[in-house]
């Protein structure tokens, strides 16, 4: 099969889109397919890494959020699809470039699966606290001509199809869980992060006003909690004020990012616009206890009470004192860990990426029907 991977990111990009982007581009050659992915150009683009071939679109940087690249216009999107003999489109995120390449599809006469993973209609609230509505109508444009959209949460699915989106259908995450295991733990990294044995609460991803990671100022102020912080982003120095106390690691991947989950006592997410939230998965499978807002994609991860704790979403006080009732008892926290732990541990990358196969056959089988 010949898979034309549409994405408005893609590594070196560290977020949720091009990890996921990589993460199919990667199964796809493993089982011997061919996939194509197209994504916007970036100043460090590193291809010689890359798993498939790469056209890379001219870009400009978002405004105020240099991360976050917009593809520009042009033909480069459409003929890299034509030229690759697609089977089928892959839309990872369709928003900018996505769009273009559902239009070249139509032209092509391919069918495009396209996948849900941003919450565009919350960032325009906050961003803009306006535009909620021109984003869900320009999601429902592009997501209504797809011959099918995989959502990856019964919350993102519900809110598609409660915007008249049709043909939805759920497609999860997967997690590495070998890399993200108990064992990674380091205690001379814990010793580094909190030289009193304080209680290490972390949080990890993107430092964006969307994320809201400001709801944990109260909790780095705790008796014998310190909160670690690891990612970047356009609030990072907002935060190391709001933050005094915080220790503020950066960007970190790899062995090096798993060794830092499992060192946690508590991993805490703040952001209530999670399509999915991968952090919170990685951090369940290191083998610790979670507490994230009740809202999106947490709903369908974190079994309350028994894998981690679901707070009211932007309710620091909520954070604070679900924090404080971990502290109180390691016991429950191993429990915790360990639970959430065994509800993750078989999601792996490659029964998604199988789960995701599947869902392709379907399309192209119902437009052979439809042209038969």
């Amino acid at each position: 099969m010949r898979v034309a991977i549409v994405t408005e990111s893609f590594p070196p990009d560290v977020n949720g889109v091009a990890h996921c982007a990589l993460r199919t581009a990667e199964h796809l050659a493993r089982r011997g397919h061919e996939p194509l992915v197209v994504a916007p150009a970036g100043p460090h683009d590193q291809e010689a890494e890359d798993p498939c071939p790469v056209v890379r679109v001219p870009s400009l940087p978002l405004p105020g959020y240099p991360q976050v690249r917009v593809a520009l216009p042009g033909r480069r999107t459409a003929a890299a699809i034509a030229a690759h003999r697609a089977d089928i489109v892959h839309l990872a995120s369709p928003f900018v470039l996505g769009a273009r390449g559902l239009a070249a599809a139509t032209r092509l006469r391919i069918p495009a699966v396209a996948v849900y993973q941003t919450d565009l209609a919350g960032y325009a609230r906050t961003y803009l606290n306006a535009g909620e509505a021109a984003a869900w109508r320009r999601i429902r444009a592009v997501h209504t001509a797809a011959a099918r959209t995989l959502a990856p949460s019964t919350a993102s699915a519900a809110a598609l199809e409660g915007q008249g989106v049709p043909r939805v259908h759920l497609w999860p995450r997967g997690v590495d869980a070998d890399r993200f295991h108990p064992a990674r733990r380091d205690e001379g990294l814990r010793r580094e992060l909190a030289p009193r044995g304080e209680l290490i609460v972390g949080y990890v991803g993107r430092l964006a006003a969307e994320k809201h990671v400001e709801l944990l100022a109260g909790t780095s102020e705790l008796p014998g909690v310190r909160v670690v912080v690891v990612g970047d982003g356009p609030s990072a120095p907002g935060l190391r004020q709001a933050l005094p106390s915080a220790v503020f690691l950066g960007r970190r991947t790899g062995g090096d990012l798993a060794r830092i989950y499992a060192s946690l006592d508590v991993f805490c997410h703040t952001g209530p616009f999670e399509t999915f939230c991968q952090t919170v998965q990685e951090a369940m499978a290191s083998g610790i206890p979670v507490v994230a807002p009740a809202a999106g994609g947490p709903l369908d991860l974190v079994d309350h009470g028994r894998t981690g704790l679901l707070v009211p979403p932007r309710d620091d006080l909520a954070i604070r004192t679900a924090v404080q009732l971990l502290h109180a008892d390691a016991r429950l926290r191993i429990r915790y860990g360990t639970a959430g732990r065994t509800a993750v541990a078989d999601r792996s990358w490659e029964a998604v990426g199988d789960q995701l196969l599947g869902h392709y056959d379907q399309v192209l089988g119902e437009r052979a029907v439809a042209a038969a």
